[in-house]
């Protein structure tokens, strides 16, 4: 006797979780209300783009971005390193689309980087610094 198998229960679906999460105010420190959608996206960048891959062991390894190695090293290294870096660390969050327009400011012990997110809840500008 062969066994029967139901097709409907093999069938997966796929939902998208509710961004919906804790409003940090970073300027004064304190959580304040909820937040969701963009908003809540732009909050999840800064903390992806503060927090070093690989360094601490409550986060997963595919959290965070690689920027610690490119300390010293000569800027025709550094800038494409810091590009590739901030790319790969924000594609791991399945609402962001695509990073581009990359724009770089370099200074003496600093990278200065602009680029594009885009997401499902439409796009942005970030802004952020990278020491070197």
């Amino acid at each position: 006797m062969i066994p029967q198998v139901d097709n409907d229960l093999l069938t997966l679906k796929i939902e998208t979780q509710p961004s919906l999460t804790y409003a940090v105010d970073l300027e004064h420190g304190r959580i304040r209300g909820m937040t969701d959608g963009l908003e809540a996206l732009r909050q999840a960048v800064y903390f992806i783009l503060s927090t070093e891959r690989y360094m601490y062991l409550i986060y997963s390894w595919n959290y965070g971005v690689e920027l610690r190695d490119l300390i010293g090293q000569p800027k025709e290294f550094a800038l494409p390193e810091i590009k590739r870096g901030i790319t790969e660390a924000l594609l791991q969050d399945d609402r962001i689309t695509e990073v581009d327009g990359f724009e770089f400011e370099t200074g003496k012990k600093s990278v200065h980087v602009t680029f594009t997110v885009h997401s499902i809840f439409g796009d942005m500008e970030v802004e952020t610094d990278v020491r070197r």
